[in-house]
Parts: C-alpha cells; sequence; structure tokens
C-alpha cells in the first residue's frame, strides 16, 4: 500500500459527511496523496462523528496514523460544537478510541480552502477569468446547510488558509428590495446574517416566503405542495433551473445577485487579489443560475471599487470532495510541522 503515511479526512456538513483513506507518497508534507477509498454518509443518520468513523474504518487490519476533519464551527482547542448539527466533536476522544497517530480538528471551510491546491483546473468552472497576472490572497465562499467563510492568505511563497465565520455577519441590504427583505426577516428572527439568506436550509425558503408573502409573483400550487413533503433548497433550485416556477426563479436570482455581492465583501476584506472560489453544497447543482448575470452584477457593484474588482478572478469549485482532499493534506502539514519541532 505504499510506504507514506496511512490517512483519514473527514468533510462535515450538516446535510453529509465525507470521510476518504489516503495514503501519502512520501513523509512530507508536500506528498501526493492517493485516495484508497471514501463513503458519503447523511449527517443525521448518526448520533456523532465517533459513529461515523467506526462504520467506515469497520474491523481494517491496520492503523491510521493521522486523522483530520473540516467541521462547520469555530474550533476551541481540541472540541466543536457545531452549528448544524447536534454533535460536540472531541479530538481526543477520537484519537484515543481510533488509536490514530494524531487527530487535527479545522473549520470545514478552511478544509475546502486547502482543497483549492489539490484538484485540478477542470474541476473549476470560470464565471470571471479576471486578470491574466493576478496573484495575492484568495477567499472561499460556501453556501450549504448553512454559510461559510475563509481566507486564504499568500506569505509570498505560498497559500495559507485561515477560517472565520463571516458567515454569521449582519446581512446588509444594498437595494429598495433587499431593504423590504431584511424588514421581514427581522420581524422573524431579530436579528438577520447572511446565512439566513444564503443557505439551502434557511437562506432559499426565507428568500421563497418574502417573495410569495410580498405578492412578487404568484406561488404555483405544485410546488406548495411539494415545499411540503421535501428539501426547500433541492424544490426550489430545480423549478428554477427549468422555469417552471417564476417565483422560484426570482428566488434564486435574488440568492444569486446578493451572494455575488457578499462574495465581493469578502473579496475586499480579505484582498483577495488572486481570485475568490464558491464551494459547497450547492454551487456546482446550481452552476447555470450562477452564470447568469446576476451573480457578476452583485460582484461588481462597488461603487469606486468596481473596476479593481473587475481584476479579480471568479470560479466556482465543481469537485465535491475538495474539502476532504484538503483535510487531508492538512493533516500532512501538522505532521510535518510536528516532527520539524522535534
Amino acid at each position: 500500500m505504499g510506504e507514506g503515511p496511512l490517512i483519514l479526512g473527514g468533510d462535515v456538513g450538516g446535510t453529509k459527511t465525507w470521510l476518504g483513506l489516503f495514503r501519502a507518497s512520501g513523509r512530507d508534507a508536500n506528498a501526493g496523496l492517493s485516495l484508497l477509498r471514501s463513503a458519503k454518509y447523511p449527517s443525521k443518520s448518526a448520533g456523532s462523528l465517533e459513529q461515523l468513523v467506526g462504520e467506515f474504518l469497520g474491523n481494517e487490519l491496520f492503523s491510521v496514523d493521522f486523522a483530520c476533519f473540516g467541521l462547520p464551527g469555530p474550533v476551541r482547542g481540541t472540541r466543536v460544537q457545531l452549528i448544524n448539527l447536534p454533535w460536540q466533536v472531541d479530538s481526543d476522544a477520537l484519537q484515543a478510541r481510533f488509536g490514530f497517530g494524531g487527530c487535527f480538528l479545522i473549520n470545514d471551510l478552511m478544509a475546502n480552502a486547502y482543497g483549492i491546491g489539490e484538484i485540478h483546473a477542470s474541476d473549476f468552472a470560470v464565471l470571471h477569468a479576471g486578470s491574466p497576472e493576478a496573484v495575492g490572497n484568495m477567499a472561499v465562499i460556501s453556501p450549504g446547510t448553512g454559510l461559510g467563510e475563509a481566507g486564504i492568505y499568500w506569505d509570498g511563497r505560498k497559500h495559507r488558509p485561515f477560517a472565520c465565520e463571516g458567515g454569521h455577519c449582519d446581512f446588509a441590504p444594498r437595494t429598495e428590495l433587499e431593504v423590504e427583505l431584511i424588514r421581514h426577516l427581522l420581524a422573524r428572527y431579530g436579528h438577520v446574517s447572511f446565512e439566513r439568506v444564503l443557505s439551502g436550509s434557511m437562506g432559499l425558503p426565507n428568500l421563497y416566503c418574502f417573495l410569495r408573502d410580498t405578492g412578487r409573483a404568484p406561488e404555483n400550487p405544485g410546488i406548495a405542495a411539494a415545499l411540503k413533503n421535501g428539501d426547500a433548497g433541492t424544490v426550489i433550485t430545480r423549478a428554477a433551473i427549468d422555469g417552471s416556477c417564476r417565483l422560484c426563479v426570482q428566488t434564486m436570482d435574488l440568492f444569486a445577485e446578493i451572494l455575488g455581492a457578499e462574495a465581493g465583501n469578502l473579496a475586499l476584506k480579505t484582498m483577495a487579489t488572486g481570485g475568490v472560489f464558491i464551494g459547497g453544497g450547492i454551487a456546482a447543482k446550481i452552476l447555470p443560475i450562477l452564470q447568469r448575470p446576476q451573480l457578476l452584477e452583485g460582484f461588481f457593484a462597488k461603487g469606486r471599487f468596481s473596476d479593481f474588482m473587475k481584476q479579480i478572478p471568479f470560479r466556482v469549485i465543481l469537485n465535491d470532495q475538495a474539502a476532504l482532499l484538503g483535510a487531508a493534506r492538512h493533516a500532512m502539514h501538522i505532521a510535518e510541522a510536528s516532527r520539524s519541532k522535534s
């Protein structure tokens, strides 16, 4: 199976959890990673990450050298309380249970950021090419069950990802329609973050109900029935892509414009002149919507900085295992750093 360390990577989300077993081609941080096997689980089917790891590893007669899990929530020491799942993950407990040589926890968007360097050019859809000489910091924004954001700092030699919780920052309306939207949501929630409008579990239903309740378009009875019995995000996006529901089309157009605006905000805050990436569980599935004008209009509309924004490359990550690969890569970096200090 090779001479490099055996690594367990994990991409944990509110909807699904990817686990993958990798063999590194060498022992240093730049070693190549070969995926041996992977599996995807519905996150809510288990009571803990420990349960899913146990199911994935089964009775395999080998030991995992390092494990790393990307998790939706702020990492504090060796523990993470997940935001959209009732799980608390403890790296010490996982290491003791499964005998890992090292176990690391990182924010899921940090894993996504590490994964950008692990995938190929064909794994990206280019929304805006930007400057051919683009270099510098980068950023990732990922609408999924929630809304994640991360920065990628360029130190002059390499990119270094860092986590943040920007999805929970205050939603800032830019148009009269969005002013109406925030008033509508304030009455319901009291506080309105970007995650309340840019996520599958909350954002899409909130936008749909706002447009419906304010009479922007009539509700399709078939869609109304489907929303009661199925996943709202999936129902709305499918009807918007095939054009069968005017209200769903309006919902996704508003979603795309706000997503573009917040991606632009993130680019300015992190000075992401090297590029901005959209990841997460929704983006690849709604690529035809993201390729409409609304997303780029929101991204570029930064007043005096509009021309500056047009120099920034803007892409969608199409590979749904990017964060899984990124978690495995981060394990290699931490392991190598630990060996260098010893």
